[in-house]
């Protein structure tokens, strides 16, 4: 069954099987659509009228209400017609998006990956979780609305912007715990261009580039964080960032077991365990090798005294 898409990061987007739906051409009918798509719950046609028509009286915020939602109804008519459905639910005094419609929404989706991990760190990920969260970083295609300056959209904006800071921190965590320090840097890079002042993933560059084997980017790293931290806000990095930096300095990093994992359901205990294993083969084939020396030295002795 065909089913109309509507995405919300970077430019504002309505398809149904792959074409522009019609009708979505005035601000004002997708900016009611989107503040409904945005906020899934019934709203009282008084103060969505009132919040999107500010500027205007009570009696013409309401009769410009009316005419934008005539609108949208409209073009969304033929596509509710084909499915049987409505996509809005309206009644006398109140609007909203009818939660049995048929339609994906890049905004729903994402927000329903970030609550699937809330309160979950990044080395504690698994498999699964880890998946959710870059498909729906992928969705985060720009910001929230782009070219839009209203103020509800604003502030929808620093929120989805956060959610998604978020998410891609805790990506670089389970890189970091995997031990594919790359994908982590690149994670990093992601954060740094839309907020290049967060010191706490300056810090997790600084790890995973030492991790990685590349000291020398760690410390430059450290300096670039100086330089936009004392730009931007004119402070010097916090102790916990010169800390780090000290010990990458002298060539070494102190690793808590919670920052190291396999890929199991467990998997910090199974790469802890793998190291085990490895470390006791070792030590028996170290074993051996002395053994057989022994023996050999044995076999001379005996040798001269026969």
């Amino acid at each position: 069954m065909s089913q109309i898409r509507v995405s919300l990061f970077g430019k504002f987007c309505v398809e149904c099987d792959g074409q522009p739906i019609p009708g979505f051409d005035a601000n004002k009918v997708q900016e009611l659509f989107c503040y409904i798509l945005l906020h899934r719950h019934p709203h009282h046609r008084e103060i969505l009228a009132s919040l999107l028509w500010s500027d205007a009286s009570t009696y013409h915020s309401r009769r410009y209400l009316s005419k934008a939602l005539w609108q949208l109804q409209a073009a969304l008519e033929t596509r509710d017609e084909a499915h049987r459905g409505p996509t809005l639910w309206v009644e006398a005094d109140w609007i909203g998006l009818n939660p049995e419609a048929e339609l994906w929404l890049d905004v729903a989706k994402f927000e329903g990956a970030f609550a699937q991990v809330q309160g979950v760190r990044g080395a504690m990920l698994d498999r699964q979780q880890a998946d959710l969260l870059e498909e729906a970083t992928e969705l985060y295609r720009g910001e929230l609305l782009e070219g839009w300056y209203q103020d509800w959209c604003l502030f929808e904006r620093e929120r989805f912007q956060y959610m998604f800071l978020g998410m891609l921190d805790k990506l670089m965590g389970y890189c970091e715990g995997l031990r594919a320090y790359e994908e982590g840097i690149a994670y990093g890079m992601q954060i740094l261009r839309r907020d290049q002042a967060r010191e706490h993933t300056h810090r997790r560059l600084m790890r995973l580039h030492f991790l990685s084997g590349n000291r020398t980017e760690a410390l430059r790293q450290f300096h670039r964080c100086a330089a936009i931290l004392m730009d931007e806000l004119g402070v010097q990095p916090a102790d916990e960032t010169h800390q780090l930096y000290q010990q990458i300095q002298e060539n070494r990093l102190d690793l808590s077991p919670s920052q190291v994992r396999g890929a199991g359901p467990n998997p910090s205990r199974s790469l802890l365990a793998l190291d085990g294993l490895k470390a006791v083969q070792t030590e028996l084939l170290s074993l051996q090798r002395r053994l057989r020396q022994e023996i050999e030295l044995v076999e001379l002795v005996l040798k001269g005294r026969r």
